[in-house]
């Protein structure tokens, strides 16, 4: 197991760019992002290590799944240039998969997060999604209703339609489900959740727990 102490520079350096998040700070740090983002790596590599009892993840390695820390400002009012976190999308074929992925968010001031799920549909995984629901919402709502995920996740979260979707009557029974943009499940983190020895086996838990809503998905829309 990895020492999860050195994670403890990594919620540091997080925390140093949320106040400094400029071109000039991060040049002159840049050591430091690298020391970060090798000890984010090493956690991630050890998931994958561990997830590859319930996952085929071929020769899946941290570098395929882990996101780049600069933003695309070209579109965005917030000029920032990075990313205040470190994050990884794991999956079979990395972060540009299609399958879902497990994802684990690192922030500090107890901003992190597990999650996984339909976080950035296209049109057509989403009317996908839809025209399952329509058809037989039992076998999702069951899943949802499992004693595990109440207790990993609650409910799901995400952004959802003001009104009913095209297609669908706003009376429809499932209508709750149907209004969904995002189908996620996401799972908070403290700093002292994430710096205790345990962590990994924490994760490694929580992922097991998200794997029947990802199966799930992964059978719908890569039909």
């Amino acid at each position: 197991m990895m020492d999860n102490a050195n994670l403890a520079p990594v919620l540091e350096f997080l925390s140093q760019l949320q106040k400094h998040n400029n071109r000039e700070w991060f040049e002159q740090n840049r050591a430091g992002y690298q020391s970060a983002k090798e000890q984010f790596e090493a956690l991630v590599n050890q998931l994958i290590a561990a997830l590859r009892a319930i996952e085929d993840l071929r020769d899946l390695t941290a570098k395929d799944c882990v996101m780049r820390i600069y933003r695309d400002v070209r579109f965005s009012k917030d000029k920032a240039p990075y990313r205040t976190h470190f994050a990884a999308a794991i999956a079979a074929g990395g972060r540009k998969s299609p399958r879902m992925p497990y994802y684990v968010q690192i922030a500090p001031q107890d901003q992190s997060f597990l999650a996984g799920g339909l976080y950035a549909p296209t049109g057509d995984q989403l009317a996908k999604f839809r025209a399952a629901i329509d058809h037989n919402a039992k076998p999702f709502k069951a899943l949802l209703n499992t004693k595990s995920f109440k207790h990993l996740f609650g409910k799901l979260s995400g952004e959802t339609l003001r009104t009913a979707p095209q297609g669908y009557a706003r009376d429809h029974p499932e209508i709750e489900l149907l209004r969904l943009k995002q189908v996620v499940a996401s799972h908070p983190l403290l700093d002292k959740t994430i710096l205790a020895t345990t962590f990994p086996t924490h994760i490694v838990e929580i992922f097991t727990g998200l794997k029947p809503l990802l199966d799930h998905l992964n059978t719908l829309l890569l039909l």
